[in-house]
């Protein structure tokens, strides 16, 4: 039903000439008919001057043609037809139908401010004209109608205001409503490029990690395969259960990409230290596992410190090799800290100390990872070659953090 009104609604410029016309014939036959019914009447004859009573009426409608296009021109004309038209003393009738539906019409399709003002002055004027005209109006209850042409331009203002406020809200209301649906989408595009930095982050740990120990555990195979097949056999199977577990935490890492949740597994966290520790001793380190019992800590910060050791101990596999590790964790009320340090290369016979920066560079991606990770829960890190051989990162995370980012 609505698509066959639209399919017969005339187009703007149709209805307001039909109005117009309509306009125009009800002012000039209204006001023939009712001075038809007064031949005694003191007032102008339309005919008077030209037949300018008959122009003026006819103006004062034809110009409604236009009053979508002109609302400020066509407001004008119709007053000053009106004006005129009763300063001359032309018989008192409809002639002001064309002049409410300007009012109306200039309010309806303004700006609000500046319509009102125009309304206002125009108004105040045709008030100003229509009593002087009516000074000597006989009979003097006919000066009602005079205050009835008054009361009507007001309440046609009134009206085109009403109208065009309610536009106005309606617009803003869907802007507002598209302005939310786009901030809604920014937001979500905003937390997917966070989840994918997130997942980066945590393959690039699982994955280096796994990498490094197989790396090393693979070196050491070939080295005794011919003389110690026993011990062959050990680092493959080291390299097994590695890769092993690191199919399975990529597998948990990337299930938040499917939607049945299947394979998925929390993230790790402190209750994995002791088998990050393990790991590493399988690939030849030294480690001296230094914990206290921390507190309950969110799952955000105890993943945070996991990724860290783990980062930790790969850069000691991938740069110095075998060596000893030491991994301590403390914390106080409000703050978890966490230390990895090392004891460097260790010097074979013939050779001097060990280079104190194992040549690893600060500024390398593991680091600015480990580092991007303390930043986002409110925390530090600092990592950097101590003074007596060897390498040390200390994470310090507070047990409320500012931000939970992979949590």
């Amino acid at each position: 039903m609505p698509d066959r009104v639209a399919l017969f609604r005339l187009p703007a410029w149709a209805q307001d000439l039909l109005l117009a016309l309509f306009i125009t014939a009800m002012q000039v036959q209204g006001t023939v008919s009712r001075t038809a019914g007064d031949p005694e009447s003191v007032l102008r004859p339309l005919t008077d001057l030209g037949y300018l009573g008959y122009v003026l009426l006819i103006v004062g409608g034809v110009v409604v043609a236009v009053r979508r296009r002109w609302p400020v021109a066509v407001f004008g004309a119709t007053a000053l037809a009106s004006a005129t038209y009763y300063a001359l003393d032309f018989p008192d009738g409809p002639g002001w139908l064309g002049l409410f539906v300007a009012t109306y019409t200039l309010t309806a399709l303004g700006d609000g401010r500046r319509s009102l003002m125009i309304t206002g002055a125009g108004i105040a004027v045709l008030a100003a004209c229509w009593l002087i005209a009516a000074a000597d109006i006989e009979p003097r209850a006919a000066i009602g109608w005079v205050f009835f042409r008054i009361g009507a331009s007001v309440m046609s203002a009134a009206l085109g205001e009403s109208v065009r406020s309610r536009r106005f809200i309606a617009a803003e209301a869907l802007a507002r409503a598209e302005l939310a649906e786009r901030t809604r989408e920014e937001e979500a595009r905003a937390r997917v490029d966070e989840e994918r930095l997130r997942i980066a982050r945590e393959v690039h740990d699982t994955v280096a990690h796994a990498i490094a120990i197989i790396n090393v555990q693979s070196g050491v195979t070939a080295h005794v395969l011919d003389k110690r097949p026993d011990r062959a056999r050990e680092t493959l199977e080291a390299i097994e259960r590695t890769s092993a577990r690191a199919l399975r935490e990529m597998r948990a890492i990337l299930g938040v990409l499917r939607d049945d949740g299947d394979g998925r597994v929390p993230h790790p966290g402190l209750g994995q230290i002791d088998e990050l520790t393990a790991k590493a001793r399988e690939a030849g380190l030294e480690v001296e596992l230094a914990v206290s019992s921390p507190p309950p800590v969110p799952s955000a910060v105890g993943s945070a410190v996991y990724r860290i050791v783990q980062e930790s101990i790969t850069n000691v596999i991938r740069h110095v090799g075998p060596t000893r590790v030491t991994i301590a964790l403390d914390h106080d009320a409000d703050t978890l800290e966490v230390r990895v340090a090392d004891e460097g290369r260790r010097a074979r016979a013939g050779t001097t100390a060990p280079n104190p920066g194992n040549g690893r560079d600060e500024s390398g991606r593991g680091i600015v990872g480990m580092r991007e990770r303390c930043q986002l829960l409110g925390g530090e890190l600092e990592a950097g070659p101590l003074p007596g051989g060897g390498f040390a990162v200390t994470a310090r995370l507070p047990l409320a953090p500012t931000a939970v980012v992979g949590a």
